[in-house]
């Protein structure tokens, strides 16, 4: 029996509330790969925010490909990983971008406190927003060939 998702539940998956695990070509190293909170909604683009001067921000490039793996952990395990061109690399904003992914990982109580905690505004000005356009999908979701 088969375990690939279908594109829905590829989607569906991508969509939901996961850490990711961006990796990124590094020329002299092996890929970067770290973990990113992020926004997708089905048919769209993923997005994440990172600070320009990192080194997951000076590395990302409009152009350049990148892979986002995301997994369930408990049982049934699934995962779904994505590859793409970064769309672009952008300067972010507070409400648009940062406030939206603080609430989305962490309620909105503790998100507008994470943000406070980290500096609040004043520290994200250098801060950029990455899009990725996803174009080859892999998955897997193993509550399909086992007994759950």
């Amino acid at each position: 029996m088969s375990t690939a998702m279908t594109r829905q539940e590829q989607q569906e998956f991508l969509a939901a509330l996961h850490v990711g695990i961006v990796s990124i070509a590094d020329p002299g190293c092996g890929p970067l790969t770290i973990p990113i909170w992020y926004a997708y909604e089905p048919g769209g683009e993923l997005r994440f925010v990172t600070a320009h001067n990192s080194r997951k921000g000076q590395l990302l490039r409009p152009g350049c490909r990148v892979s986002v793996c995301v997994q369930d952990e408990q049982p049934p395990y699934k995962y779904v990983s994505v590859e793409g061109s970064v769309v672009a690399v952008e300067k972010s904003e507070m409400e648009r971008d940062v406030r939206p992914l603080a609430h989305r990982y962490l309620g909105r109580e503790r998100g507008d406190r994470f943000i406070m905690m980290t500096g609040g505004a004043d520290t994200r000005e250098e801060n950029r927003l990455v899009r990725i356009r996803p174009e080859r999908w892999f998955s897997v979701d193993y509550a399909k060939a086992l007994d759950f």
